[in-house]
């Protein structure tokens, strides 16, 4: 039955004489006197007291703390064997970029482009820089690269004023050095722009230009004007060289 009581038992064997006195310091303890044997020397008294209920809840709660702990310690002993692969990994990555590298660094502002077209990596490019300035390479270049950027080695060919402005001006870019004297490749124009729209860089940025002037070209292509046999660009950065 569910109400049963259960008993735990207790035999003491005291010395002849001590019966009483055992006895009694046992009742005091809740123990119940169930039987007494008188021996020569030594008595045999036997005992018993209703078992006290097992704490099922705080037993519970420890065995819960147990497995909290278990999987504390599981988790981190991961995250430990984690972060030491990661460690490991991080070092060999570290090891590699620490190799140098045969290419040499791009701009700032190449490297920031999604895509820069250079006559290095665009065949198509390095074919038109080399072509006549009314050729139709200049329409079929424009037409599939129009908003992408490119960069070449340039030089101003030519400067004027833009309209009645005194700071604006109309450039007229060709690929090499050779300034004014360029004979290949298209006629690239930059339209009503000033000194500052040309995002001068480098170690010594001069405080103005003049034509002759050579620089690295990062623009933005724009359309192709088959009239006038020039190829449009927006500025993005001009880099002294």
């Amino acid at each position: 039955m569910a109400d049963e009581i259960k008993y735990e038992y207790k035999t003491v064997r005291p010395v002849r004489g001590t019966d009483g006195w055992v006895i009694s310091k046992m009742q005091k303890d809740g123990w119940e006197l169930v039987q007494q044997a008188p021996g020569t020397l030594r008595s045999t008294v036997n005992f018993r007291r209703p078992k006290k209920p097992q704490p099922w809840l705080q037993i519970g709660a420890a065995a819960a703390v147990l497995v909290i702990l278990a999987v504390v310690i599981g988790a981190a002993s991961a995250l430990g064997g984690e972060d030491e692969k990661k460690h490991e990994s991080d070092k060999s990555t570290a090891a590699v970029s620490e190799k140098p590298s045969a290419t040499p660094a791009p701009t700032a502002v190449e490297s920031a482009a999604t895509e820069v077209i250079t006559p290095q990596n665009n065949p198509e490019f390095a074919a038109l820089l080399k072509a006549d300035d009314c050729d139709d390479a200049n329409v079929a270049f424009a037409t599939r690269y129009e908003g992408k950027t490119v960069a070449f080695n340039g030089s101003i060919v030519n400067m004027a004023p833009h309209g009645d402005y005194d700071t604006r001006y109309d450039f007229l870019l060709g690929p090499g050095d050779k300034g004014p004297n360029t004979t290949t490749g298209p006629a690239f124009k930059y339209e009503d722009v000033n000194i500052l729209d040309l995002k001068l860089t480098g170690k010594q940025i001069p405080a103005t230009v003049g034509v002759g002037d050579k620089f690295r070209f990062v623009a933005e292509i724009g359309e192709f004007k088959t009239a006038q046999c020039l190829f449009l660009l927006d500025p993005v950065s001009t880099e002294v060289r």
